[in-house]
């Protein structure tokens, strides 16, 4: 099942991630890119992880305002990259069903299959950080038990959200569904659509 082989690259990049625990490390992807799909995913759960951790600098109360604007900018580009990587994987599902025939029955889904993984790092980081809390031997003991119970409705999302991708792929290979992927066409960044960017050319 695609989840299966998702699931565990997530978790491998959350836990090399943390070895040195730092955004400020180097990235390697540990597939090549003639294992597209594992390259993609590795670098898109790359992605989320620093993110992540950016997101919670950020929201030091006593970050210095220099800092703080620096690292909304690396935040910016991040999400950038972040969509960029999900239109990658969006687009090799669409080159390997491309010879699929959509049945006349057959229906769209409300996202595609590249922000359903989407969803599945970010929740692979949800079950990691949750876990964490919920064993943290500094902690109180009510604050433990109230992250166990929010760890495992985690688990059992995952479980869903796992599903119902791995369905989805399946009803796009037998045609009962079909692709259809617009591209985010985010406006911010695009110092044309921008009103504000577009003034200091």
């Amino acid at each position: 099942m695609f989840s299966t082989k998702a699931n565990a690259i997530f978790q491998d990049v959350i836990a090399t991630y943390h070895k040195i625990n730092t955004v400020d490390q180097p990235f390697t992807n540990k597939y090549e890119k003639s294992d597209l799909l594992e390259h993609l995913l590795y670098r898109k759960c790359w992605i989320d992880t620093v993110q992540w951790h950016y997101e919670d600098i950020i929201r030091d109360p006593q970050i210095d305002p220099v800092a703080a604007l620096t690292l909304k900018r690396k935040i910016d580009a991040s999400n950038q990259d972040r969509t960029d990587m999900v239109e990658y994987i969006d687009s090799y599902f669409l080159e390997k069903y491309n010879d699929v025939s959509s049945k006349e029955a057959a229906t769209i889904n409300t996202e595609s299959p590249a922000w359903g993984v989407d969803r599945l790092s970010i929740l692979a980081l949800k079950v990691y950080h949750m876990e964490e809390e919920a064993t943290r031997a500094d902690a109180t003991e009510a604050h433990r038990a109230a992250c166990q119970v929010k760890f495992d409705i985690l688990l059992e999302q995952r479980v869903d959200l796992s599903t119902a991708i791995d369905t989805l792929l399946e009803d796009i290979s037998k045609g009962d569904k079909y692709m259809k992927v617009y591209k985010q066409m985010k406006m911010y960044n695009d110092d044309e659509l921008n009103p504000v960017l577009r003034g200091q050319k």
